[in-house]
């Protein structure tokens, strides 16, 4: 749609459009509004408007404003949106039956059905059952359909007829996400199964929170309650967000985010809704508004680990480390038992410069994680006591690291590097290197290593080799730049040598660094190399 804006003051218009591009919704809603006094029925400012008022949650803001855009005959699907939650708030399905038949549609899948739900609301299963078959029958939708089935039939108390679809999945084409596992096992529990309940949420596997505190109820032999949904309005807050994690992949966080609102709007508890909108906050860098999302997930609800970890990233990134850590700290009381819990805490502490603080928090990470302790969590401790210059410990979590995954890059990099700068086990840190580089030969930092392992062996014509190639895939590093200058030293290049270090100068370097790099400028590196107590280089002749 074509901006109408012959009759506004362009820059409300413009700071609006700048808004809204930096993901500031509050600001571009308040900016199109801004401009809408000069122009108050165009289109464009109005589903401007409206847009911004959606993604920050404010709905009842934005009604009428789509009532006005609706009155100039323009189509927008976002002000569609906002009538239809309007309608379906207040409980007037004819309504949104209404809305539907003078084309204002939110888009084919939403549309077919919210007709479904809308159906329900009216007391008419069978017309909404005839509605989602029709969305079962339309390429592409079968999925979406099938679930919707089962949802409205469960609703219905119909607990075997969803069983029959649940069952049937993936095979039907319903794929087996959490929402259909978690509506499969409640599904279960109704019809006294829950020996297939707990075998259902077994074969998933452990890790999505709500799942695991089902699958812990249901083995207690606790009473569990059919509420995944109850009410129309349910359904339809489903749909939305069913949609938006369809779209998550592929359409704009923007987007996104107005699907995730609408589906809060019709059910402001559901903490799915909070989660994917919050972490889509994250995403657009909106961290003010991510952290208040987060903070409305219940302590009581399984995820709400999930969400204070959440609060405390967004805390983080907003630069008040202060309130992540009591965010955290809280979290070690409430939760003691939780791995990841100790992982946040380490990476914060590690993030601002409390190395001591982040091998204890990783440790106790590891503790609780007992065999099942990842890799990278043996390798975060490794790099950490690395940096507390406790060499015995860093090495042994790095071995450890390989213990769990012998072949990954990172791990076999950094051991190996760290090997070949302590003039340590050189061979076996070569080999390792030269495994990291097949792994990944286009890393410019385990290449460097490479060069930099066979620098340090004495085999200076093929370290000037791999040296160059890190210098193409890394052209600003200063560390792989010197490292290039001390390969082109070696080997008797010195014009090309000096011009290297020259480089890596002018990439800010760590100051101890620099004062090296400038010493060998002025002296050559054998000098340094002297004054540091070590031998000079056996230089090749080797000129171009």
């Amino acid at each position: 749609m074509a901006a109408q804006t012959t009759r506004t003051d362009a820059g409300p218009y413009l700071a609006a459009r700048a808004a809204a591009s930096a993901q500031d919704y509050s600001a571009a809603a308040d900016w199109f509004q801004t401009a809408l006094g000069a122009d108050p029925r165009n289109p464009v400012l109005l589903e401007g408007a409206i847009a911004g008022l959606l993604a920050t949650g404010e709905v009842s803001e934005a009604l009428p404003l789509a009532e006005r855009l609706r009155e100039t005959g323009a189509s927008s699907q976002v002000a569609n949106m906002v009538l239809h939650l309007d309608a379906a708030q207040r409980g007037d399905w004819d309504a949104i039956f209404e809305l539907l038949e003078a084309d204002r549609g939110v888009g084919p899948l939403v549309d077919g059905l919210t007709r479904a739900w809308a159906r329900i609301g009216q007391g008419r299963m069978d017309q909404a059952l005839s509605a989602i078959e029709e969305v079962i029958e339309t390429p592409g939708l079968r999925g979406f359909g099938l679930y919707h089935k089962a949802l409205a039939l469960a609703s219905a108390g119909d607990f075997e007829g969803a069983d029959t679809i649940l069952s049937a999945a993936p095979d039907n084409g319903l794929p087996m996400t959490d929402p259909v596992l978690l509506a499969h096992a409640q599904v279960l529990a109704q019809l006294d199964r829950p020996d297939e309940a707990v075998a259902l949420l077994d074969a998933a596997g452990r890790g999505a929170p709500v799942l695991d505190a089902l699958r812990e109820k249901i083995a207690s032999g606790a009473p569990v309650e059919w509420d995944c949904v109850t009410a129309p309005t349910d359904g339809l807050s489903e749909l939305y967000i069913s949609v938006a994690g369809a779209l998550s992949s592929e359409a704009p966080d923007s987007y996104v985010l107005l699907y995730a609102r609408s589906a809060m709007a019709l059910d402001p508890d559901r903490v799915d809704g909070l989660l994917l909108a919050a972490g889509i906050l994250e995403r657009v860098d909106r961290n003010d508004l991510a952290q208040v999302v987060y903070a409305r997930v219940p302590e009581t609800h399984p995820a709400h680990v999930t969400a204070e970890l959440g609060r405390a990233e967004v805390l983080r990134r907003s630069g008040e480390p202060a309130r992540a850590l009591e965010v955290l700290e809280h979290l070690t009381r409430t939760a003691p038992d939780l791995a990841e819990v100790q992982v946040a805490l380490g990476d914060l502490r590690r993030a601002e410069s409390a190395p001591a603080e982040a091998e204890t928090a990783y440790g106790r990470a590891i503790q609780l994680a007992g065999e099942t302790a990842p890799w990278w969590l043996y390798y975060m401790r490794g790099v950490t006591r690395h940096g507390l210059d406790n060499w015995t410990g860093a090495e042994a979590d790095f071995r450890a690291a390989l213990e769990r995954d012998a072949g990954r890059a990172e791990v076999l990099n950094y051991l190996g590097y760290s090997l070949v700068e302590r003039g340590e086990k050189l061979d076996e840190a070569l080999k390792m290197i030269e495994l990291a580089v097949r792994s990944q030969p286009d890393n410019g930092a385990i290449v460097d290593s490479l060069g930099w392992a066979q620098f340090k062996l004495g085999r200076y014509g093929e370290a000037v080799e791999n040296l160059e190639r890190a210098a193409e895939l890394e052209p600003a590093d200063p560390i792989v730049n010197d490292h290039l200058g001390d390969g082109y030293w070696a080997v008797g290049r010195m014009t090309e040598a000096r011009f290297q270090w020259q480089r890596a100068l002018s990439f800010g370097p760590e100051p101890d660094a620099a004062e090296r790099i400038r010493r060998k400028l002025a002296e050559g590196l054998d000098a340094v190399l002297a004054a540091e107590g070590g031998s000079p280089l056996r230089q090749v002749a080797e000129h171009r």
